[in-house]
């Protein structure tokens, strides 16, 4: 390629003048810069003579879609085509109709083949651009606001975009990396609330967390035609707090035969059907405190939620307990029963009539043998929390006897099935949980010791056989109470129930394989909940910036240590003094609150 000195030459597609020759070249750029290169490294736009490059600065008017029309996808060279679009070849002239080649709209090649785009293709190529062209300005129009701390009706694309990584369910972010933003869930809620685009009323645990939002949707089947035991006679009470939409256990008293009923709920989702097969993806129903995801059918409540109807369906258990308050003897049978609802409070006011009275002296006999046994005994403070319109309220829960009641009838039900299960040597998931042996007190009075001793514990495992429960006192236990709310429950009660008419209960490896969905699945609710639980307490804390009470120190940490308040059952971390003693009131008001992080900030006054 013969290149003369000061021509007008190509260089990484930028406009150079050739200075010098030799086995390289000089050449000098627009910024003044003076460089060697290799022929091979630069292209001819025009054999010159250019003094200074200031001459091709300025490119002249011409008529681009006039020479490509003329052209018809044909192809050119640069100087024929300088020519065509400016009417003359000069060095400005070369470097504009290069400037138009390089730009592709209408031409595209090399300086020394130039092929000409249809009139049609260039005026896509243009509508392509053009739709280009508004993208980069609503995304950078998007960034500018995002910078400000604000976004508008337009910017819903990018926004959910950061919602994604906010639920994570996305990992990677385009609109994150552009802000500089770490792509984590936290901080991609936290811009959302720079944004002001979420508040505090958009909880993202529960989708982060997996859980399924939308409740079941499938038809069931009428209750099967089968011989039930007339228990309408004896007076059943469904006991739970005010306001309960699922009650699904109930107690009665037949002289000193306690009786607790059980909703039916296997008598309508039976092994592997479709409503089964959902349940057991859920693993539980998700209680949240702004909505409940039931792990059944909607259906399922109004036709078997106890008290619910005139007479209600149940699976009911029939314990005697020596007097000792072991249960010495247990009968299974489906029934109807009449059950009347109660709140603990109402049960509480009435714990010297009967037949509660005697429930209670049940209850407490089977609760001191469990004692004996070496059961564990924790108490710590717990609330109810509810939200309504944005608005989260927070109700201490009273330790009333009631509770004891229901709670101890509970558990006798779950030890009565498991003996009557390994008795008959039917394959159930019997609930186990190991405790150290070298535990000083199992029962503790302080918080700070109910703190300690349940941090100590090991989870509770459900196994497809039998095993203690050290927690519970119990040599053998499983849960049972609540087959509208938990999918092992429910399973329990589709073993029973398949026994009692005849059929072919599961296999202990279908067990297992139960055990192990239901536990997954469940291990999401169980997050779920409790994060959602920790969001809406913060959210309460927004609600009331000024908020004030008292917190008691439960564990002595450097260099913060853990303070429970009980009004809230909230642990925080805070910083006390070294003198400070474990179980000691600490008067605390309310400094900050970082939702996504999931903490709140006081200080000691």
């Amino acid at each position: 390629m013969n290149i003369p000195q000061h021509s007008l030459a190509l260089y990484k597609n930028g406009p150079a003048r050739v200075v010098a020759l030799g086995d390289k070249l000089e050449i000098e750029l627009e910024d003044g810069r003076v460089l060697r290169v290799r022929p091979k490294d630069i292209a001819l736009l025009h054999p010159g003579p250019v003094r200074t490059l200031r001459e091709v600065a300025n490119a002249p008017v011409g008529e681009a879609e006039a020479a490509c029309e003329l052209l018809d996808s044909g192809q050119t060279t640069l100087a024929d085509l300088a020519e065509l679009v400016y009417g003359t070849y000069t060095p400005a002239t070369a470097w504009a109709a290069w400037r138009l080649v390089d730009e592709g709209l209408y031409f595209y090649g090399r300086p020394e083949a130039i092929t000409a785009r249809s009139l049609a293709d260039a005026a896509r190529e243009r509508a392509v651009r053009e739709v280009k062209a508004a993208e980069r300005e609503t995304w950078n129009g998007f960034l500018q606001r995002a910078r400000a701390g604000c976004c508008a009706p337009q910017d819903a694309h990018w926004l959910r975009e950061i919602e994604e990584v906010a639920w994570g369910e996305r990992e990677q972010s385009r609109v994150l990396q552009a802000l500089e933003v770490h792509q984590t869930p936290d901080s991609a809620h936290a811009l959302l609330l720079r944004l002001k685009h979420w508040d505090g009323a958009i909880n993202p645990w529960p989708r982060r967390a997996g859980a399924t939002l939308t409740p079941p949707m499938m038809d069931l089947p009428n209750l099967p035609d089968e011989p039930r035991r007339d228990l309408t006679g004896l007076p059943a009470f469904a006991i739970d707090d005010e306001g309960n939409l699922d009650p699904d256990d109930a107690l009665s008293l037949d002289s000193d035969r306690l009786w607790v009923h059980i909703a039916d709920a296997a008598a309508l989702i039976t092994p592997d059907s479709l409503a089964d097969q959902e349940a057991r993806a859920r693993g539980a129903t998700l209680y949240l405190p702004e909505t409940t995801i039931p792990m059944l059918p909607a259906a399922v409540i109004p036709r078997l939620g106890l008290g619910l109807l005139e007479v209600s369906p149940a699976l009911s258990f029939g314990l005697s307990l020596d007097a000792e308050g072991a249960v010495i003897d247990v009968e299974i049978t489906p029934s109807w029963v009449r059950v009347q609802r109660l709140s603990y409070e109402d049960v509480e006011t009435r714990l010297e009539q009967e037949p509660f009275r005697r429930l209670y002296e049940l209850a407490e006999r089977h609760q001191a043998r469990r004692r004996a046994n070496g059961a564990i005994f924790i108490d710590l403070p717990e609330v109810r929390m509810q939200v309504s319109d944005g608005q989260v309220s927070i109700k201490p829960v009273s330790r009333l006897r009631s509770r004891m009641l229901v709670a101890e009838a509970m558990v006798m039900a779950g030890e009565a099935a498991a003996r009557f299960a390994l008795a008959q040597e039917l394959p159930f998931p019997f609930t186990t949980q190991e405790v150290a042996a070298n535990i000083p007190d199992r029962a503790p009075a302080t918080l700070a010791g109910m703190y300690a001793l349940r941090r100590s514990l090991r989870p509770r495992q459900y196994r497809s056989l039998a095993g203690p429960h050290r927690g519970l006192g119990l040599e053998v236990y499983a849960q049972i109470t609540s087959p509208l709310r938990r999918y092992l429950d429910l399973v329990a009660h589709q073993q029973l129930r398949t026994l009692l008419r005849g059929g072919d209960p599961l296999d202990a490896q279908a067990i297992i394989e139960r055990i192990g969905a239901a536990e997954t699945a469940a291990a999401g609710i169980r997050r779920a909940e409790r994060f959602s639980r920790e969001h809406w307490t913060l959210v309460y804390l927004q609600q009331h910036p000024h908020w004030q009470g008292e917190g008691i120190l439960v564990e002595k940490r450097q260099p913060r240590s853990v303070a429970l308040i009980p009004e809230l059952a909230m642990e925080t971390r805070i910083k006390a003094g070294d003198s400070a003693p474990l179980d000691g009131g600490l008067p605390l008001r309310l400094t900050g609150v970082e939702l996504p992080e999931r903490e709140a900030y006081f200080r000691v006054e």
